[in-house]
């Protein structure tokens, strides 16, 4: 038997992380598992350049960014009706989103990773790399990817009534 007590769902807030987002909440709840929800924000002090600019605007810009950042969370996980299961937001500052989110898995005892992609094309995946495809190949545990659009497997409990009847 599969046992899961905690599975981290990135997000950068885009379309292909709220699917993510989606299936993290239907495993957790399945499962009985605690949600993990990280955003990576970009650590503007490790890519500025020039001490001007580090002095006078990284550090408001910094923090504006991870309360920005916190705010989308917080909205992304209201939960009106308390059914959704435990749930734990998080908002990190890193230079590589992608050790970031392995860290936090390894540091937490994350049993999955779930990850939206969004399947671009060679040239671009040459040229902006995936972050997606970094975690897989790094992390020690299971990553589920899921490709923006995608076939959808989680449904509305109407829809899954709906069917069955």
């Amino acid at each position: 038997m599969i046992a899961m007590k905690n599975i981290l769902v990135a997000t950068d807030f885009g379309e292909a992380a709220d699917s993510a987002l989606r299936y993290g909440r239907e495993l957790s709840g399945r499962f009985g598992a605690t949600l993990h929800v990280l955003n990576v924000v970009e650590n503007f002090y490790v890519t500025t350049f020039g001490a001007e600019t580090y002095a006078a605007f990284v550090p408001d810009m910094q923090r504006e960014l991870e309360n920005t950042a916190r705010k989308r969370l917080d909205e992304a996980l209201i939960d009106s009706d308390g059914s959704g299961p435990a749930t734990k937001a998080v908002v990190m500052t890193s230079g590589s989103a992608a050790y970031a989110i392995v860290d936090y898995a390894r540091e937490n005892g994350i049993d999955l990773i779930v990850l939206g992609t969004h399947g671009r094309g060679v040239l671009a995946h040459l040229m902006m790399g995936s972050v997606a495809e970094r975690v897989v190949r790094i992390a020690n545990c299971p990553v589920l990817t899921v490709r923006c659009p995608q076939h959808e497997f989680v449904m509305p409990d109407t829809l899954v009534a709906s069917a069955r009847a």
